[in-house]
């Protein structure tokens, strides 16, 4: 026998990102009055941490409470970024059903098709929340079609294609029914939310069945494993069996217990089914593990994710500089670090490597860059110094052929910049699905690339488009080897010894390319100080100091300026490397070098590659 909560709704929001998911959870929070009228309340409350406020995205699913009269609304906010996939299809374990958020203007993009495939083959419902309706730029009817259309190319049934829509404006709280009457507040989105989303279901007579979806930590209990409760009930104190991932069934205790209410996790004596909870007293548990009867144990399976595509090696430091910044050096330390990320990212996968020269260095697998620089930039805020190498897709064998993966990019472009575009993604091997122009000076380009040709592409794409091309791309499946990629047209200027660099050196340099280096910076052998404006790489002196002398010069009191140089950021930094090229990457400094510091090792390992024998 089935039976239905009807006191309870579980709603994961999806969207691509900047669409506004993380802003109509703020409306929804003010006005079921979980706030004080003068409470100072941040903008974007769930995005809380640093990394999240500062690229203005979210990174880590996370829940909420809504009191909706005698309804509570357990609502999950997502990533918008493909590169955080793991993290949106661990949130769907936990919901009935999807708001699935679409920009007014922008329609669907990428990470859209993305979530909704995901929701799609969950059999979840949907509601479309036309965001941001106030846009001057709005297109809705032009979007509600794109929509519908996507639904189709998903291959949707009729069930899936009659959705609800209804049309907001999350920024000022408001919401409608109809495009053309703008709402007054969001009560129309949250009456359908209730009529559309179904209450969770559940069997009276199944025992005790809880999900691990997520993991959290409290300085006070320790450990905490997230759960959906899928059947029964379950109390604080209470004996229960722990299924864990090796198939073994261990006994274990409730110690605490907590449910959301609003922002703030709360304790609770007791949690019913469809309850989205919160347990300290496993230690050790992870993502995916069940929470069952000890004397009925019935564990659920186990939460997949996508396979990842990206990887890059991390390691401990290595340059002449190291020690001077960070606290956490050892590759026992970064060892330890790199294993607490897989205890709750269960997109990320780490393989030690065998180097010459000893032991320290890791390749970690995930979906995308921006997901690999997230954790490196985490961990060098932690007091970490780490050697980062080049960001390089993984392959696999299908059918006897070598495979890689192929994303798909959405690009919008002002119509004078089509050509220059469709030149820089020829050169990537990309391939045009469709081109749109919607008439208002903007055209739409949809690709399919090889996920390797867009490393190192969204520098090189906004310079070519001055700032103004927006870009987004998404994992689209596997595809024979498209052959030799060449991306970056540009050497680099290299130090051939170690010192500081001298405002001397660097005046005579700037002619060469882009420093990356001012005057009083320490250099080192193999660092990278600069672009080279030729394709090779050039060894320089850096540290070159001005000889005086007694004789004067006509041209003495010729003034020549140094060029401010360029300061790369992590994901900068990462985007432009070779392979023969890393990241030196400490709390206050990122430097680019070569992996072979020695340049007579680096000749040597040049005349390798060229004999086609495999570097060391």
């Amino acid at each position: 026998m089935i039976a239905r909560r009807a006191d309870l709704r579980n709603v994961a929001i999806v969207a691509h990102v900047d669409h506004g998911k993380t802003t109509l959870v703020d409306a929804m929070l003010w006005q079921s009055g979980a706030f004080r009228v003068n409470q100072d309340v941040a903008d974007r409350v769930l995005d809380s941490m640093d990394l999240e406020r500062e690229k203005g995205i979210t990174i880590l699913a996370k829940n909420t409470a809504v009191r909706f009269g005698d309804v509570k609304l357990n609502i999950v906010d997502t990533p918008g970024h493909a590169d955080f996939g793991g993290e949106v299809e661990r949130a769907l374990t936990m919901v009935d059903g999807v708001l699935l958020l679409v920009d007014a203007s922008e329609g669907p993009l990428p990470q859209t098709r993305f979530v909704l495939r995901k929701a799609l083959e969950r059999r979840l419902p949907v509601i479309l929340v036309v965001n941001k309706v106030d846009r001057p730029d709005a297109r809705i009817g032009e979007v509600v079609d794109e929509v519908y259309e996507l639904f189709l190319d998903l291959d949707a049934d009729e069930a899936q294609i009659d959705f609800p829509i209804v049309y907001t404006n999350a920024r000022d709280g408001q919401a409608s029914l109809s495009e053309d009457e703008p709402g007054t507040d969001l009560r129309p989105l949250l009456d359908l939310l209730v009529e559309h989303i179904p209450a969770p279901e559940h069997d009276p007579g199944h025992p005790l069945q809880a999900h691990v979806t997520n993991l959290d930590a409290s300085p006070y209990v320790g450990r905490l494993a997230l759960c959906r409760v899928r059947h029964g009930s379950v109390r604080r104190g209470q004996p229960i069996a722990w299924c864990r991932t090796d198939g073994s069934v261990q006994r274990a205790t409730v110690s605490e217990l907590y449910v959301t209410e609003a922002l703030d996790r709360v304790d609770a004596q007791e949690a019913g089914p469809g309850e989205l909870i919160a347990v300290a007293g496993l230690a050790e548990v992870t993502i995916g593990e069940t929470l069952a009867d000890p004397d009925d144990p019935r564990p659920l399976p186990v939460i997949t994710v996508d396979e990842p595509s990206i990887a890059v090696t991390i390691g401990i430091n290595t340059s002449p500089l190291a020690g001077r910044d960070g606290s956490r050096l050892t590759a026992r330390q970064v060892r330890a670090r790199l294993d607490q990320e897989l205890v709750g990212n269960v997109s990320l996968r780490v393989h030690e490597i065998e180097r010459e020269g000893g032991a320290g260095f890791w390749e970690v697998q995930g979906r995308g860059e921006l997901q690999l620089a997230v954790l490196v930039e985490m961990m060098r805020r932690e007091g970490f110094e780490l050697t980062v190498g080049q960001p390089r897709v993984l392959t696999r064998e299908i059918d006897g052929v070598t495979h890689e993966p192929v994303e798909r990019l959405s690009v919008d472009v002002p119509e004078e910049y089509v050509g220059v575009v469709t030149q820089l993604l020829a050169l990537r091997k990309g391939a045009m699905d469709q081109m749109v122009n919607h008439g208002t000076g903007w055209v739409r380009m949809e690709y399919r690339v090889p996920a390797r040709g867009l490393i190192g592409f969204r520098t090189e794409f906004l310079t070519e488009t001055r700032g103004t091309g927006l870009a987004h791309h998404v994992f689209d499946g596997w595809a024979p080897w498209a052959g030799e990629l060449r991306t970056r047209t540009t050497g680099a200027l290299v130090a051939d010894r170690r010192g500081v660099a001298a405002q001397f050196a660097l005046m005579n340099l700037q002619e060469r390319g882009t420093l990356f280096v001012g005057p009083g910076e320490d250099v080192y052998e193999g660092m990278i100080v600069g672009e080279n404006a030729r394709t090779d790489d050039l060894d320089v002196n850096a540290t070159k100091e001005k000889h005086l002398t007694n004789i004067r010069s006509s041209t003495a009191d010729v003034l020549v300026r140094l060029v401010p140089h360029r300061r790369l950021s992590l994901d900068q930094a990462m985007e432009a490397l070779r392979e023969d090229e890393a990241v030196e990457v400490t709390p206050n400094a990122v430097r680019l070098r070569k992996v072979e510091l020695d340049r007579n090792a680096r000749v040597k390992a040049q005349r390798r590659a060229r004999a086609g024998a495999a570097p060391v």
